[in-house]
């Protein structure tokens, strides 16, 4: 255990009266405060973009992306794990999200979760564990159990591991190759890490998938060719990204994606040779 309080566990002075503030007072401190998360990225912007071709590699040699958080950071883990399929038509198998608690935290606190050093590494080894796949630990204190002892773990083993965490200092730095540290400092709400150290965090997770899969060709320019058009808005918005890639109308777009069922990368070819 680290005896250091973490930074994000302190008290915030600027906030330190946030029970007598009236709303705009309160929203204004909280949005002057939400800079401090965006600046705090930056620093780290090297570690993860050297992450990000590091996983794409092990990607390409069959490996798999696992987020590791508990609470606030696991659920922005799945998040992330799940927006890769719609958005990049990926196997959902590809990226995923592991909570403490399991799914059933994903909507609710499941008491004392965190604490099982052994569940994370237990359920890596359930799904598979191979040395191509790459895990990201996610914990804004740098010491939850759940996200610590899989590290631990896999400190011995050849995958690519990286951290995402909020106090600089955590010892969770040396578990990892790739220690992406964002100091946002003490919440307006003391120990809030849903707050800034929330927002830091999703904006780093932001940053790997799309790195990655950029890397791994899911984009032509900056559009999502792989997307899966489930709905009429993605249908519209494919046909418009087959028009301005083809450079042809809306309307030959939409007839050449419906013969070729919604196929994106099929449709291009055939415009293409149009």
């Amino acid at each position: 255990m680290e005896n250091v309080t973490p930074l994000t566990e302190t008290c915030n002075p600027e906030s330190a009266h946030l029970d007598e503030m009236t709303p705009l007072e309160l929203v204004e401190l909280m949005h002057r405060e939400d800079f401090k998360a965006v600046s705090a990225v930056e620093a780290s912007l090297p570690v993860v973009a050297a992450f990000i071709e590091a996983a794409a590699g092990a990607l390409k040699s069959g490996g798999r992306l696992f987020y590791l958080g508990a609470g606030t950071s696991g659920r922005l883990g799945i998040l992330d794990a799940a927006e890769c399929p719609p958005t990049f038509g990926t196997d959902p198998d590809l990226v995923q999200g592991l909570i403490a608690g399991g799914a059933k935290a994903v909507t609710e606190a499941v008491e004392g979760a965190e604490d099982d050093r052994e569940a994370a590494f237990k359920e890596l080894q359930a799904r598979g564990l191979t040395d191509s796949d790459v895990i990201v630990g996610i914990t804004a204190s740098g010491s939850t159990p759940f996200v610590a002892g899989a590290l631990e773990r896999l400190k011995s083993l050849p995958n690519i591991t990286a951290a995402v965490f909020c106090n600089p200092e955590a010892a969770i730095k040396d578990l990892v190759r790739f220690p992406i540290a964002l100091p946002v400092g003490p919440e307006v709400l003391s120990g809030s890490t849903r707050l800034k150290a929330g927002t830091a965090t999703k904006l780093v997770l932001n940053m790997i998938s799309t790195g990655i899969m950029v890397a791994l060709g899911k984009c032509i320019g900056n559009f999502m060719v792989d997307m899966r058009a489930s709905n009429a808005k993605l249908i519209k918005r494919q046909i418009r990204m087959a028009a301005a890639l083809a450079d042809v109308s809306e309307e030959e777009a939409e007839s050449v994606l419906e013969k070729c069922h919604g196929n994106l990368r099929a449709a291009l070819e055939i415009l293409k040779k149009e």
